[in-house]
């Protein structure tokens, strides 16, 4: 297949384009580079900048290609920032993926996979999380993406769309070419990381007294790797005008503050000091998806699921970028 992946000098969409590569399909990225890298994109991707809410930009890329499918990493992700930014999350999200879907089904192209949320869900009442548990999200962000779930819902009904929506947590860890690299960075594992490294003083921990083992909140964490495959198999499976599918993307247990941490210290072999804070607001004790939909309908399965694994790469990947993308080197 011919694959445009919206996004795709992100962190995800990157190590998506690469899978890609490596299962013989061709791609094209388009990404306007407002959070990703273009040197985090494959040298063998075509490479576009542009942006998803631009019908120029992608009558451009449609009129000029045979497109097969398409997949969507363009969406902005920041919870914090999308509950003082409402409108810019709503416009990105859901207007601006409007105009893709618009466009791409203009041009007979009617294959789309979505990078979703496991924030649809908002506080769940219980874990492990599945794909029938009730959609209450807590944020614009949540929102966004369970407003786009609906829209595409009703566009495969109407007009033959055919998709799959991934929704997943924690994701981590880096290839051998990509890794993760945000600013400013609100992820656990590469905060504490960037501890190891010497780049912060120390980890907050935000509550001790949660009802679980050691006390700290316990999170699902997926390899990236393993989130790409996911996504690989979710096209290869679209067969049907019409067909529609959700899936969690989850370790099924989770890990907790401590266990990230505790893996951290044996993977890196450097201090991570750590301050106990107050509880966030609204931070449940514990957020765990069950994949068991996911393995059983596309035989999927985490093979880089251990936590040393996932630490491990991000490590590595650090230590040979040690400034991230920004070096001397154009297009890897």
């Amino acid at each position: 297949m011919k694959v445009l992946v919206v996004g795709g000098a992100g962190y995800i969409g990157s190590v998506t384009v690469e899978q890609l590569l490596e299962h013989d399909h061709e791609v094209i990225v388009l990404d306007n580079l407002c959070r990703g890298h273009k040197e985090a994109v494959s040298i063998k991707a075509k490479f576009v900048q542009g942006d998803m809410g631009n019908v120029d930009d992608l009558n451009a890329i449609f009129g000029a290609e045979k497109i097969d499918a398409v997949m969507h990493f363009g969406a902005l992700s920041l919870v914090g920032q999308s509950v003082e930014q409402p409108a810019l999350y709503f416009k990105n999200n859901v207007t601006n993926g409007i105009t893709l879907l618009d466009t791409m089904l203009a041009h007979g192209v009617k294959k789309f996979v979505f990078s979703s949320t496991a924030a649809v869900y908002g506080e769940p009442h219980s874990s492990p999380i599945t794909e029938d548990f009730p959609l209450v999200p807590t944020s614009p962000y949540g929102d966004s993406k369970l407003a786009f779930e609906k829209i595409l819902k009703w566009y495969a009904n109407a007009y033959g769309l055919m998709y799959a929506a991934l929704r997943y947590f924690n994701v981590a860890g880096a290839t051998e070419t990509a890794g993760e690299e945000h600013d400013p960075e609100t992820h656990l594992i590469p905060i504490v990381l960037q501890v190891a490294r010497g780049e912060r003083s120390h980890v907050t921990i935000f509550g001790d007294d949660y009802p679980t083992a050691d006390g700290t909140g316990i999170r699902d964490y997926i390899h990236v790797k393993d989130l790409a495959d996911a996504h690989l198999r979710a096209v290869e499976a679209l067969k049907h005008p019409g067909q529609s599918s959700v899936y969690n993307l989850g370790s099924g247990t989770g890990f907790s503050v401590n266990q990230i941490i505790e893996a951290a210290l044996k993977v890196t072999g450097k201090p991570i000091p750590t301050k106990i804070g107050p509880r966030r607001a609204g931070d449940p004790s514990t957020l765990v998806a069950s994949s068991q939909k996911i393995q059983e309908e596309l035989g999927w399965k985490p093979q880089f699921g251990s936590l040393d694994t996932i630490i491990g790469d991000a490590w590595n990947w650090h230590q040979k970028n040690p400034k991230g993308y920004h070096r001397e080197q154009a297009h890897v």
